[in-house]
Order: C-alpha cells, then sequence, then structure tokens
C-alpha cells in the first residue's frame, strides 16, 4: 500500500474522508505514509469500507463519525484523534456542502447551513487542532475555484463559502507561521464525484468555461493536497491554489 513514504510517520486527519475527493485524499496520504484518521456524518457503510480497504493493505486508519457543521462533535474528532496518536501533523478540511438557489429561491437555511460547514467548521477543526500540531504542520482547506469566478446563476452563497476562506487563510498564516505551521487552500474546479457528475447538461456547461475541458478526478485533487503536506513546501502559506483546469484562467 505504502508506494511513496515522505508523509511516513506522520498524523493527518481528514474532516469528510468517505466519498469522493475526500476519500482520494485519504488514500493518498495513507499511500504516502501517513496514519489518516477521517470523519464522516451520514456515510457509515462507505467509511467503513475504505477503512477496511486501507487497512488490509497495511494502512492506519480510523474513521469517525462527526458532523462537521457540529462544533463539539468536530473538536471531539480532534480529540480523538490526539488522544489515540499524540498529536495532528496534518489537518484537511474536506467537509463541505453545496446548495444551489437564485436570489430568489435560496433560504435562510441554505445560507446559515452553508456558512456552518464550509466556513465555521473549517474554523473548529483548525481551532482544535493547533494546540496538538507541531512545528513543520500543514493545514489545507479544500476551497473552490468559485471562490475566484462564478460565471452561472444559483450558486452565490457556496462561492460567498468559499470565498470567505481565502481570507481565512490569509489572515491565519500570519498567527500560524511563527510557529512553522503552513496554511493553504486548494482550489478545485468540477471533480468528478457523486455531487458532480462529469457527463451531462451542466457538465458541458462547465466544460465550455474551462481551458482543459473536462472533470477533474479526485486523485488530481489529492495529489495537491499530498504535496501540500510533504516535507518539501514550508515556505508556501496563506495561497489559494487553483486545480481547476483553467476554470478561472
Amino acid at each position: 500500500m505504502i508506494s511513496s513514504p515522505h508523509l511516513q510517520g506522520k498524523i493527518a486527519l481528514v474532516t469528510g474522508g468517505a466519498r469522493g475527493i475526500g476519500a482520494a485524499i485519504v488514500r493518498r496520504l495513507v499511500t504516502d505514509g501517513a496514519t489518516v484518521a477521517f470523519t464522516y456524518q451520514q456515510s457509515h457503510d462507505a467509511a467503513q469500507v475504505l477503512a477496511g480497504e486501507l487497512e488490509a493493505g497495511g494502512g492506519r486508519v480510523l474513521a469517525l463519525q462527526a458532523d462537521a457543521a457540529d462544533a463539539d462533535a468536530v473538536a471531539g474528532a480532534v480529540d480523538t484523534v490526539v488522544k489515540r496518536f499524540g498529536r495532528i501533523d496534518i489537518l484537511v478540511n474536506n467537509a463541505g456542502i453545496g446548495r444551489l438557489g437564485t436570489i430568489d429561491t435560496a433560504t435562510l437555511d441554505d445560507f446559515d447551513a452553508t456558512m456552518a460547514v464550509n466556513v465555521r467548521g473549517v474554523f473548529v477543526a483548525i481551532k482544535a487542532a493547533v494546540p496538538h500540531m507541531p512545528a513543520g504542520g500543514r493545514i489545507i482547506n479544500l476551497g473552490s475555484t468559485n471562490a475566484e469566478r462564478i460565471p452561472f446563476a444559483g450558486a452565490a452563497i457556496y462561492a460567498m463559502s468559499k470565498s470567505a476562506l481565502k481570507g481565512l487563510v490569509q489572515g491565519l498564516a500570519h498567527d500560524l507561521g511563527p510557529r512553522g505551521i503552513t496554511i493553504n487552500n486548494v482550489q478545485p474546479g468540477p471533480v468528478d464525484t457523486d455531487m458532480n457528475p462529469g457527463q451531462g447538461d451542466f457538465a458541458t456547461k462547465q466544460h465550455g468555461y474551462m481551458a482543459v475541458q473536462r472533470h477533474a478526478e479526485g486523485r488530481e485533487i489529492a495529489a495537491m493536497v499530498a504535496y501540500l503536506a510533504g516535507p518539501d513546501t514550508g515556505f508556501i502559506t496563506g495561497a489559494g491554489l487553483n486545480i481547476d483546469g483553467g476554470f478561472a484562467a
């Protein structure tokens, strides 16, 4: 299972890691040698299958149920990881939701739910993890290219939540830099997942905005995350790194 052990000995926590991009990140970090805990909300079966698959291949994996919108649950997941493994070297804030709706159809509940997961949940996880993160720690948030460009109607709330992460990361880079901890956003474009399939009318519309006219695969996003989690990126912090096929170009 471990083919590129540049993360050997590292302890990682990935939120929303049971499916889609999150599962690809969990797989990649395990492949690169890390011990990986990941959270899930409702995807219990998928979480157990993923953990079992990786453990059978020699990986060290821990699946934890935690709703990213529940501050106590997120902090509890961090505490569980620290009690089990002693620290957190890598935090990947992947959990996120996307509720589409124009100004006429979007509700206050849509707004509150999106902010609770995509912004508040990220802040809670960072605040809980940082006291247990040594120098050389890495924090990586899954943002979105829609923080840079949103050329279609109905995604204003989602785009705003991902734009908020830009300010959070830029500010926290100054808080965490003196501690030797980096923090960055990875900003994917369209990725082929259950939430955003790579085929269909909406996919075709998205491809029309892109230089590379296809959806990304989850492993491509995971590769960027793994790079930022590694030992050669200590001078990258406060950045928003697009991996979007030219969507925002």
